[in-house]
């Protein structure tokens, strides 16, 4: 048996009509550029997020850095991110002009560390982004409390996280992506939402940040020949939102299979020494865009789940601070040895809403054999 790390051709064989349809559509239209699928499909997340505004942007990381300078951020101003983390969480922040301050991360979660943000703060720092990875939000209900203390705004990074969820205090879930200042999604293939090529989203409550985010998307433009402020190129296509629409009626379901898989692996697992399995925390549901194991030696387990077929990747080997990119920040290896000890040891399982209990279980044996 073979075992792809994704199979996005199930995905499409279940849906191929109403993509068609729905392709075809805007097709007859002609209204590629912020057309009438683009506008409808703001619409329609804003709502799965239960936010006022979405602005369609050209990608995750558009998101991000248009969300960025929105709150005014640039030049002398401090970001506190996560230390692991995918890079265009940082660059964003590189592109503003700001410094990027990076915290280390949970144990438990790989989400960032709220006992060591506060410790992160000083004068200049003017945001947090804490990143919702592999699908589970990080634990915003202290955040948030940090970012009021300090003045500080919140940009979430949802990019893997879809429909995850937080619960608050009161028991009330609430939308990753719904809870700071500005959400943030990318719709790359992969995702759990994702296009057939580059997107994303920003999600504001904020009139004044939606307008401006407006603005920023496309050049800057009042009216077609009327431009107030520096602005970019960086929209959603039209075609891209035709399937994203499509997509976003099945979400919810494909979430629940995936958190199905989820309980699988964990169940198969499960008494295997030298495995760590994820954990879902008591305020999240999980939506498991990745399903990432911790083992020691992991290099040679990719190896052996190669050769019996099983596709396995690394999210992420290197953490921010040893990036060549960075190394101008200052930090030196030690400085977060969570995230490090957790690059040393971290495997991405095959993960998607059609994968069979068979292959779970066929991958589980593997490993197995692998450690045991």
């Amino acid at each position: 048996m073979k075992v792809q790390f994704l199979d996005l051709s199930s995905q499409y064989k279940e849906i191929k009509k109403e993509i068609e349809s729905s392709l075809r559509k805007t097709m007859q239209r002609s209204d590629f550029i912020l057309g009438k699928d683009e506008v409808i499909f703001e619409k329609e997340f804003a709502g799965y997020c239960d936010r006022k505004f979405a602005v369609g942007v050209n990608s995750g990381t558009d998101a991000l850095f248009l969300g960025l300078l929105s709150l005014g951020i640039g030049a002398s101003d401090e970001v506190i991110l996560p230390v692991y983390t995918y890079i265009a969480t940082a660059l964003a922040v590189t592109f503003t002009g700001a410094k990027p301050v990076f915290a280390d991360i949970e144990e438990g979660t790989y989400n960032i560390a709220v006992d060591k943000i506060s410790a992160a703060v000083t004068k200049k720092t003017r945001a947090i982004i804490p990143v919702h990875l592999y699908g589970q939000p990080a634990d915003m209900k202290p955040i948030l409390g940090i970012a009021k203390k300090h003045n500080l705004k919140i940009i979430e990074d949802a990019a893997q996280a879809h429909g995850a969820k937080y619960r608050m205090p009161d028991g009330m879930l609430q939308a990753a992506g719904s809870l700071g200042d500005i959400g943030c999604f990318s719709f790359y293939p992969t995702k759990n939402l994702g296009a057939w090529g580059d997107g994303g989203m920003a999600l504001t409550d904020n009139e004044n940040i939606y307008k401006k985010l407006l603005k920023l998307r496309d050049y800057g433009r009042k009216s077609r020949y009327e431009h107030v402020s520096v602005g970019y190129n960086s929209r959603l296509d039209t075609l891209q939102a035709a399937i994203l629409r499509v997509k976003l009626r099945h979400l919810e379901r494909w979430n629940i299979l995936r958190r199905r898989n989820a309980q699988i692996y964990t169940r198969e697992l499960e008494g295997i020494e030298g495995i760590i399995t994820p954990r879902q925390a008591d305020y999240a549901r999980h939506v498991y865009h990745v399903y990432a194991v911790r083992v020691k030696g992991r290099d040679r387990v990719v190896r052996g789940l190669a050769k019996k077929g099983i596709g396995a990747l690394i999210h992420y080997p290197i953490p921010l601070h040893l990036q060549k990119v960075y190394k101008g920040l200052g930090y030196k290896r030690g400085d977060f040895p969570v995230a490090e000890r957790v690059a040393r040891e971290i495997i991405s399982l095959p993960m998607y809403p059609h994968l069979k209990e068979a292959q779970i279980k066929f991958v589980a044996g593997a490993l197995r054999d692998i450690l045991e």
